[in-house]
């Protein structure tokens, strides 16, 4: 590899898939969330190998996404679960890519185009059972009917999206509950005026495992299945083992001794108290190290041993204090997240120091960083 790069376990993924396998349900699929290029770990990678191990459906944000989904081979169903621009409506029929139904106005907007130009597109109605950022509700189950009633397009699904569901607090959990009830409430008002709801989905990574009560057809997982929580803090309510797929390194280019006195970086914001050893490693914040970890926040690993970064993080390189560990050399490998012997740096731990979460830390790694074609 060159400069930075990421390295991906299958055995770790194949570990993750199948403790969902041994919690859920008999007859419970999975919906794997490969947006945000799979959560930064490689979308097109990560779904081959999903595919290998039996799973049969995807979830992206977009339809660019999904196309690239498509234009490497996959077909499998695919879910837009955001929003696309009438404009391409086209385009989803032509590669036969579910749509979401976020609204009643754009429901109406996907039937008349279906009916206008005489094509064919599946689609999935989003119910709003609490989180109130897309989806129906109650007070449109006659918007919904009509949906249903609209051929040639055609509702083959029903999904809603639990919004404090990796939360222990009672109120958490009792309001997670009612979002359930909800939910099948609104489906049943759809079986009640004859329209079959079709495929549902209601848990993604977290309630998947503490509202196993509450599994349909499909679970969809996120970020669990790549092996990591959102954060420390989320509650996991089972016994499970779900391990990192994804590694991030990079590698030491330049080494120099300063004197105390001497400063490191962009507005000098380190300065040496005693002689110090400095290493300049060829990562930076344009490849998805948050610059906020500046200044003494960044924690990597260099040969087995914790070093920390000082001064600020430039857009391409970075340097830490390699004064205490013993070899170190132009060229060896640091990691950023993941293992080193006894030693590892979680991602849960980086995004906790930079102040967000997980999804935000992989989603923001940079496309320039090489990742391995297939795993």
């Amino acid at each position: 590899m060159n400069r930075a790069w990421i390295e991906l376990s299958r055995e770790a993924l194949l570990n993750n898939i199948n403790e969902y396998r041994r919690l859920l349900p008999d007859g419970t699929g999975i919906l794997a969330i490969v947006k945000a290029n799979a959560y930064g770990h490689g979308a097109v990678q990560i779904t081959k190998a999903l595919c290998e191990m039996g799973v049969d459906f995807f979830g992206v944000a977009s339809l660019d996404e999904a196309k690239e989904l498509r234009n490497a081979g996959i077909k499998e169903d695919i879910l837009i679960l955001g929003y696309t621009d009438p404009e391409y409506f086209d385009e989803i029929a032509a590669h036969d890519i579910i749509q979401t139904v976020p609204t009643p106005d754009y429901g109406i907007l996907l039937s008349d185009y279906c009916h206008r130009r005489k094509r064919r597109i599946r689609a999935h109605l989003a119910v709003d059972s609490g989180m109130h950022r897309i989806g129906y509700t109650k007070d449109d189950i006659n918007e919904a009917v009509k949906l249903y009633d609209a051929s040639p397009l055609k509702v083959t699904g029903i999904f809603t999206h639990m919004c404090v569901a990796g939360e222990d607090k009672p109120e958490s959990t009792e309001y997670t509950e009612k979002q359930i009830e909800y939910f099948n409430e609104f489906a049943d008002m759809l079986k009640d005026r004859g329209c079959n709801p079709g495929t549902s989905h209601l848990l993604a990574s977290f309630a998947a495992i503490n509202y196993t009560h509450a599994a349909s057809d499909y679970v969809r997982l996120g970020v669990l299945m790549y092996g990591t929580k959102t954060e420390d803090a989320d509650y996991i309510s089972k016994e499970t083992s779900f391990k990192p797929v994804l590694t991030l390194k990079s590698r030491v280019v330049s080494l120099r001794w300063i004197e105390a006195g001497e400063t490191v970086g962009y507005g000098r914001c380190f300065t040496a108290e005693r002689p110090t050893k400095v290493a300049t490693i060829s990562i930076g914040y344009a490849d998805g190290i948050p610059r906020s970890l500046s200044n003494g926040r960044l924690k990597v690993l260099v040969r087995g041993e914790y070093a920390y970064g000082i001064g600020r993080i430039c857009m391409d390189q970075l340097m830490i204090d390699v004064t205490d560990i013993p070899g170190v050399r132009n060229g060896d490998e640091v990691i950023f997240i993941g293992k080193d012997g006894d030693k590892e740096i979680r991602a849960e731990e980086v995004a906790e120091s930079a102040g967000t979460i997980t999804h935000e830390l992989f989603s923001c790694l940079g496309a320039r960083l090489e990742r391995p074609k297939s795993i």
